[in-house]
């Protein structure tokens, strides 16, 4: 019974999955060769491939450069009390639609930074809010 445990969990983990992982690797690896990924250790390798996903929002305020406001005005106070009020998946949501992802890159919060913009628009309640994901400008109408 033990020989066929071990045979079933070898097929299972190893040898049923063999080709459809030897594809991906090779792919991977055109992609991103082996040698440069070899001075990451698990963990930071991990991060540098996924982002952070446990986010300090407080520090995403603090880190955020305006244009057109100034962090007293009342459209951004209101903004932030409203952010901050948000359930930790719609913050996450609103990371997507800044930046195309809900995660923060490998380096980390500190050196996050985006841009709440005034659109100057004529009438600011006919505009939705906006974002230049590659870019990390959030467009915020007054």
């Amino acid at each position: 019974r033990k020989e066929f445990v071990d045979l079933y969990v070898n097929y299972v983990f190893n040898e049923s999955i063999q080709k459809p992982f030897e594809d991906f690797m090779q792919g991977f690896l055109r992609g991103c060769p082996a040698r440069k990924w070899k001075m990451f250790l698990p963990g930071e390798l991990q991060l540098v491939l996924q982002g952070h996903t446990k986010l300090d929002w407080r520090l995403l305020q603090k880190n955020v450069m305006y244009r057109g406001y100034d962090k007293l005005d009342r459209t951004i106070r209101n903004f932030w009390t409203v952010f901050h009020e948000l359930p930790e998946e719609k913050k996450k949501m609103f990371l997507v639609f800044l930046s195309g992802s809900d995660r923060i890159p490998g380096d980390g919060l500190e050196r996050f930074r985006f841009f709440i913009a005034d659109p100057q628009v004529e009438n600011p309640d006919e505009v939705y809010p906006s974002a230049s994901t590659c870019s990390l400008i959030l467009f915020l109408p007054r």
